[in-house]
């Protein structure tokens, strides 16, 4: 479609719109009749640590989702010259798990507890042996129950507990229901009903009543549903929450909100069985769709769903880019100091690219970047170090090649599980901010995971596109038609990306960095301990 059409078909509200609501920024995409990406908008943010508990306020999230918006529908104002007044179709989408408690009259209970939190892990130890099912720290159910093992009163007055996904597609719509990929980070699916497993909600009821808690867990959990079903419509309140100016209609179809694992999935194509994507952000995770269950209950795997509940393994880790973003503000300042002032994105791009310049294992450089915990690694705190061997080299680009390397080593631990337990993956796409610069971080992971690794030309922007195409499935599909199907052959086609083959050599070096970082862990374990 050339300008005039895409202008017309936004003026006749045909266009869909997906949110994001990421760590570190907040992002809109609309979507053309082709899928394609036709105006954006964003708008930054960051999580705060008070008092000891990772959190955002919900005033910053509906300042951030209207600014979003707001340059979204400037961005459409400048490139065609019409009003965005009326949508087809939304989608919203955020950061998996956490714990978002409210009583019956709309009331939050509790500050936001983000999935960065490693606070739970009595709940979660004692949960994953109730269930005989790895229940994570940060799952929605692990928060829950920790408060009630902590005795915070607010327990008794929960009336519905959901997640930032959730409550945002509530509040635009008046609907409490969530997508089965969102909804599996908050309580386990079963693979039969695809809603949350009874037996195990029957279980938990039993220690509810065990407790004193009057209400059931089905009595507070949002209604699952699978991609493409009924998830109600923007509403009046809703389309002024995302729009003050009034300027935005009621009546756009809104999908069942997903968590941006899911997004990630559905950007990369990595629905079907033996598909696999790689997410790499603030954190980081991979998504591998599987044949059929694992041998055993593993503490370091999460069992989630694809958003039409196929089973997926998924190894999630809380920390990945946040130590590199650290260290490239800080040389942003040095270049500034030194009257040699450079652009924030060129920073990121040299450093990269020097990645690709360093010694194969860095040359005895390792970094950690936690700067939270790793239950991974197995650490509840974190705290970001570069150490190096006396011998060591320290160049820039040794440096920043272990920059890239620590910010993806914990993944690899996690992966060689499924390695081990003969998971096949016949793809593996990459996408979220770590792949930017094309060719490095896609070849590095490569050689990390030990697998061809695809990036596409949406890996940066992956989650809302993945959050819209989701919408568009809702307004669009065929009586029938599968999302699988959907994604294949509307939207992907022959689209495979651009795929890096991992190299003996840089994964050589990868295999050789990580037996050093795992040999340092005692030290990180230390300063969690020592520096307080």
């Amino acid at each position: 479609m050339d300008k005039q059409q895409l202008a017309a078909f936004i003026g006749e509200g045909k266009a869909v719109l997906g949110m994001e609501l990421g760590s570190t920024r907040i992002k809109a995409v609309l979507i053309g009749e082709d899928h394609s990406p036709i105006a954006m908008g964003d708008h930054g943010w960051e999580n705060r640590l008070e008092n000891g508990v990772w959190t955002y306020h919900l005033e910053d999230v509906w300042a951030g989702v209207q600014d979003a918006f707001a340059k979204l529908a400037a961005d459409v104002k400048e490139k065609y010259g019409v009003v965005l007044t009326k949508l087809a179709g939304i989608g919203v989408s955020a950061m998996m798990h956490g714990y978002l408690p409210f009583d019956k009259n709309g009331k939050q209970l509790a500050e936001f507890r983000t999935w960065r939190n490693t606070m739970t892990e009595q709940a979660a130890v004692q949960l994953t042996e109730l269930f005989g099912f790895n229940i994570p720290q940060r799952w929605s159910i692990a928060h829950l129950d920790q408060a009630i093992l902590n005795g915070e009163a607010h327990v008794a007055d929960i009336d519905h507990l959901t997640t930032l996904a959730g409550y945002l597609h509530w509040q635009l719509t008046g609907c409490k229901v969530m997508g089965v990929g969102e909804a599996s980070g908050m309580f386990p699916i079963s693979d039969e009903t695809g809603k949350f497993d009874s037996r195990m909600m029957a279980a938990y009821d039993q220690r509810l009543a065990a407790k004193g808690i009057a209400w059931k867990l089905a009595d507070i959990l949002p209604t699952v549903l699978n991609a493409g079903e009924d998830a109600g419509s923007l509403t009046a309140e809703g389309a002024k929450l995302l729009d003050p100016t009034g300027t935005l209609l009621p009546g756009a179809l809104v999908c069942p909100p997903e968590g941006d694992a899911g997004t990630g999935m559905v950007a990369t194509n990595s629905v079907a069985v033996r598909t696999g994507n790689v997410s790499a952000g603030t954190s980081v995770f991979a998504m591998i769709v599987l044949e059929k269950s694992l041998s055993k209950v593993y503490p370091e795997i999460d069992m989630v769903t694809t958003p039409t509940g196929k089973p997926v393994a998924m190894v999630h880790c809380n920390n990945c880019t946040s130590d590199i973003n650290a260290w490239a503000g800080m040389l942003h300042g040095f270049a500034a100091a030194a009257g040699k002032p450079v652009d924030m994105g060129d920073v990121y791009v040299s450093l990269f690219n020097a990645a690709m310049e360093g010694e194969k294992d860095c040359g005895g450089v390792v970094n950690y970047n936690y700067f939270s915990g790793e239950p991974v690694t197995g650490l509840d705190e974190g705290r970001p170090m570069l150490v190096r061997m006396p011998d060591a080299k320290l160049t820039f680009a040794n440096f920043a090649r272990s920059l890239v390397f620590g910010a993806i080593t914990s993944l690899k631990l996690g992966m060689d599980i499924l390695t081990a337990e003969k998971v096949q993956i016949d793809s593996l796409l990459g996408h979220g901010g770590f792949f930017k610069t094309p060719g490095v971080g896609q070849k590095l992971m490569a050689a990390a995971l030990g697998t061809p690794v695809s990036v596409m030309e949406t890996a940066g922007e992956g989650g809302p596109w993945g959050m819209a195409l989701l919408a568009a499935y809702r307004v669009n599909r065929a009586e029938g038609e599968t999302l699988e199907a959907y994604l294949s052959e509307k939207v992907f086609g022959e689209n495979k990306g651009t795929k890096a083959d991992p190299e003996a050599a840089d994964a050589e070096g990868f295999a050789a960095y990580t037996k050093l970082f795992v040999a340092g862990l005692e030290a990180e374990k230390a300063a969690v301990k020592a520096m307080r």
